[in-house]
């Protein structure tokens, strides 16, 4: 790996590292505030709004700017997300701010990828980042459950500055103002983000042209024969990970009677698995093998049925872990098949501003379906329940795609797994 691959990973690192203890402390300032159940639940379809909302600008900016530059504007976006939530923001206003950041964030980080490596590296990169994120995930939301805890937070709230007067008075908030330092450390990571070779593509004269633009890319995706198999499962896999977050959150109350901090480190758990699955996929599969994991997202929907039977924590930890891994093993090659033939037929940029548009328009639907459902009275056990039969008997239908398109269109599947094959020993 390139040495500038390391940069782009430290400030992957830190950034979501912030995300995800911004998640927790957002979850806590609502519960504080006294705000229903629906509100706690909608933080996460308000994250990907923005998402969904400026997917067609998004990769046309992040291929128009060195990506570096992209990634740090990006990090200050999510700073002032998070100074609105502590000068008295609704906290899903300021939430969807950093959405904001977040949504310029990814086209960046994912398209610099195929931009400094070979595509020969792409899956082992994936791997990488993805473990990377995910032990983020893990420590982020550990950290954020620390923040908000009685011990730390009292810590936090005694510090005194001498003629300064700060609205800081809860331990959410003390935990967000913390946060705000470490996306600025992120920050310093982008400015060290090396410069690639590769043209930029400049903005059009008037952003609206983008929106026909974005269209077609949308439509040269989803008509290739691996990018949709690729798209449609990448998509369904983070639109419910996206919202297991919560979810997991909910059932651990529910079932086990815990607190967000306590219930904070059962998400871990699942993130452990997940980075378990990522890296052993970076390890072992190559990018013209990806189609071969379909069947591990069945075998994943069945597994969350099962969470509904499990009121043990010592029975849920490795059962979370294994739920994790076969999540973490299918998403990776799935993930670099998806850039690999976006990046053939569009460009890095647009690709993930596409992927970026169907996973979180995935996500903002799932969690506005599970915000509703859960005002009108569905419990966690409910959701799960749903959740767990959506990705199997989805994860089949995108299997039986697959076979299909093998059938009666094998000449152009074969031409274009010979192509990743060529593109893996050669790249």
């Amino acid at each position: 790996m390139k040495r500038g691959f390391f940069t782009i990973m430290s400030a992957q690192f830190f950034s979501s590292l912030a995300d995800n203890a911004l998640f927790v402390g957002a979850v806590q300032l609502l519960r504080t505030g006294g705000a229903p159940e629906w509100q706690q639940a909608a933080l996460v379809p308000m994250f990907a709004l923005f998402y969904v909302v400026l997917a067609p600008f998004v990769g046309a900016f992040a291929d128009a700017f060195p990506k570096g530059q992209v990634m740090l504007a990006s990090n200050f976006i999510k700073v002032v997300g998070c100074l609105l939530m502590l000068f008295g923001t609704h906290p899903l206003m300021a939430y969807a701010i950093v959405g904001l950041g977040a949504a310029a964030y990814s086209p960046a980080k994912y398209g610099i990828l195929t931009e400094l490596l070979p595509a020969s590296q792409l899956v082992k990169a994936n791997g990488w980042i993805e473990g990377l994120t995910i032990a983020s995930i893990i420590l982020g939301v550990l950290l954020g459950g620390q923040l908000v805890g009685p011990s730390v937070s009292a810590t936090l709230l005694s510090f005194d500055f001498p003629f300064i007067t700060t609205s800081v008075d809860t331990a959410p908030e003390a935990a967000i103002s913390m946060l705000i330092f470490i996306y600025l450390l992120a920050a310093w990571f982008n400015t060290r983000i090396p410069l690639t070779d590769v043209p930029m593509r400049p903005l059009p004269r008037h952003l609206i042209t983008l929106l026909p633009d974005f269209w077609n890319c949308s439509l040269r995706l989803w008509r290739d024969r691996l990018g949709q198999i690729s798209l449609s499962t990448t998509t369904l896999f983070w639109g419910v990970s996206g919202n297991l977050r919560y979810i997991v959150l909910a059932w651990a109350s529910a079932a086990l009677g815990y607190s967000v901090t306590q219930a904070s480190a059962l998400v871990g758990v699942v993130a452990i698995g997940t980075a378990v699955g990522a890296v052993a996929a970076s390890m072992r599969m190559r990018l013209h093998q990806a189609t071969n994991v379909l069947p591990l997202g069945i075998a994943m929907g069945l597994l969350i049925l099962l969470l509904n039977f499990i009121t043990n924590v010592w029975v849920a930890a490795p059962f979370l872990i294994l739920l994790g891994a076969l999540g973490g093993f299918l998403v990776v090659p799935m993930n670099a098949l998806l850039q690999h033939r976006g990046h053939n037929l569009m460009g890095a940029g647009r690709s993930i501003a596409v992927q970026n548009f169907n996973e979180q328009a995935c996500i903002l639907g799932l969690g506005a379906f599970y915000s509703f459902s859960t005002g009108m009275g569905l419990s966690a056990f409910g959701a799960i329940s749903v959740f767990g039969v959506v990705v199997a008997g989805f994860m089949w239908v995108i299997k039986r795609w697959h076979e299909r398109n093998c059938r009666e269109h094998a000449t152009e599947v074969n031409h274009l797994l010979d192509i990743a094959r060529n593109d893996n020993l050669h790249g």
